[in-house]
């Protein structure tokens, strides 16, 4: 028993298929990309050779570029008694022509029609141009790049920056509610803090990323933070981010291993407040006493200073400069080949769409470098902690701002209980 495999590859939408997808031994393997030669050979092939028994190939419309088409070689095909077995689909080759004919022809216009869409969306991307649907907020759609919207585009920039300030996703939503009148969901402000189009770059459906298309509203500085604060805030929990003091989320007991909420009590005539850490759900039958919010807030200032440059002094910290400028290298040899490709096409190296998809290419490669660098540290850690290890800075800042600052550094923060006493361990983030 002969069993060929046929497969078209249209190389703005795919990939060439894997060669192990076919579940059988087979005895050749014939593919096309963008033209259908090897198709023209294979038929050839079969009518000077003894044909194959089977012809295994993914979909019928590989056959042809039409409905005709497609009948045509599937009659010869079956002239020479050659099963095609499409595995993709639920039609055999030997029952078209007498029970599902209508179900095939409907079958393969859809794909057409399907592949058509999508091969005009592939060669928009290959050019750059923003995918079908709404501009973003901020932005108008141009003839083939999105515009800043001058009316607009301000207030994404306000909230943006008051982000970048508090740390807060919450916080920014509401600022942007009572400074502007411009009402969003929790969940849209998260799209726009991750959105590439902010940034200048063009994200399809399909994952792919293209940078540099058009005018940021954010600079790619302000994007790593943007980027940083926000796997910063998953680690603690819901709501915390934008609590308006410095400790929410931060601390736990170490004796029943309940986080710890902080109370507001105030005098009868509310002209004093006293705030306490209690733990939310303590299992002990004498339950954990609540503490002094500022006294644990000034011993947590004291530990940050005491044991912060110890602990950053023994990290074993990589030459991130050396790293950067070799992602920054590669960005640059990368640039300059696409800046190459237009020679290369006027002296025929290269033909007009090859040049077009080796650029896409490209400008995703360089989009991925840009991503690895977002994810750097931004500054250096050991001169930040000698920076932030003097009592006075803590002393000095807003509860807001030191909420900001002590979620830079910690993970958690234990209260340990003795009988009369207790003291507090740090858990850094590194």
């Amino acid at each position: 028993m002969k069993i060929l495999a046929y497969s078209y590859t249209e190389p703005l939408l795919e990939p060439p298929p894997d060669p192990t997808i076919w579940g059988w031994d087979i005895d050749g393997i014939y593919q096309d990309f963008g033209d259908r030669q090897q198709l023209e050979q294979m038929l050839e092939d079969c009518q000077q050779l003894p044909p194959p028994n089977y012809l295994l190939i993914q979909r019928y419309e590989e056959l042809g570029n039409s409905v005709l088409e497609v009948s045509d070689r599937l009659r010869q095909l079956q002239q020479l008694n050659i099963q095609v077995i499409a595995i993709e689909s639920d039609l055999k080759s030997s029952d078209i022509s007498r029970v599902d004919l209508i179900k095939f022809i409907s079958e393969i216009q859809q794909s057409y029609h399907s592949r058509c869409i999508r091969q005009g969306h592939a060669r928009n991307r290959l050019k750059a141009i923003p995918p079908p649907g709404k501009a973003p907020y901020g932005y108008r759609r141009g003839k083939e790049r999105y515009t800043i919207d001058r009316s607009t585009a301000p207030v994404v920039k306000d909230f943006f920056e008051h982000f970048l300030l508090y740390g807060s996703l919450r916080g920014a939503v509401r600022y942007l509610h009572k400074r502007y009148h411009k009402k969003i969901s929790v969940t849209t402000g998260k799209r726009w803090l991750i959105n590439p189009v902010y940034r200048g770059d063009l994200a399809y459906q399909n994952g792919e990323i293209i940078s540099n298309t058009h005018l940021p509203i954010i600079s790619r500085e302000e994007a790593a933070q943007i980027d940083r604060l926000l796997r910063r805030n998953q680690r603690l929990p819901p709501r915390t981010a934008s609590a308006p003091r410095s400790l929410a989320g931060l601390v736990m007991c170490s004796e029943c291993g309940s986080g710890m909420t902080i109370s507001r009590v105030t005098t009868h005539n509310k002209k004093r407040e006293y705030l306490y850490l209690r733990p939310l759900k303590c299992p002990r039958l004498t339950k954990c006493k609540s503490l002094n919010y500022h006294d644990i807030l000034s011993a947590t200032i004291d530990r940050i200073c005491t044991d912060l440059p110890p602990a950053v002094a023994q990290l074993q910290i990589p030459d991130l400069d050396l790293f950067k400028q070799q992602i920054y290298d590669e960005i640059a040899h990368k640039k300059d080949i696409i800046n190459q490709l237009p020679t290369l096409q006027n002296t025929g190296i290269l033909d007009r769409e090859t040049a077009t998809i080796r650029e896409y290419k490209l400008r995703q490669e360089i989009a991925q470098l840009e991503n690895q660098l977002s994810q750097l540290p931004p500054v250096n850690l050991q001169a930040t902690a000698q920076a932030v290890s003097i009592r006075q800075f803590w002393l000095d800042l807003s509860e807001t701002e030191r909420r900001f600052y002590l979620r830079e550094f910690l993970q958690k923060i234990q209260i340990i209980r003795d009988r009369h006493h207790w003291h507090l361990q740090l858990n850094f983030i590194f």
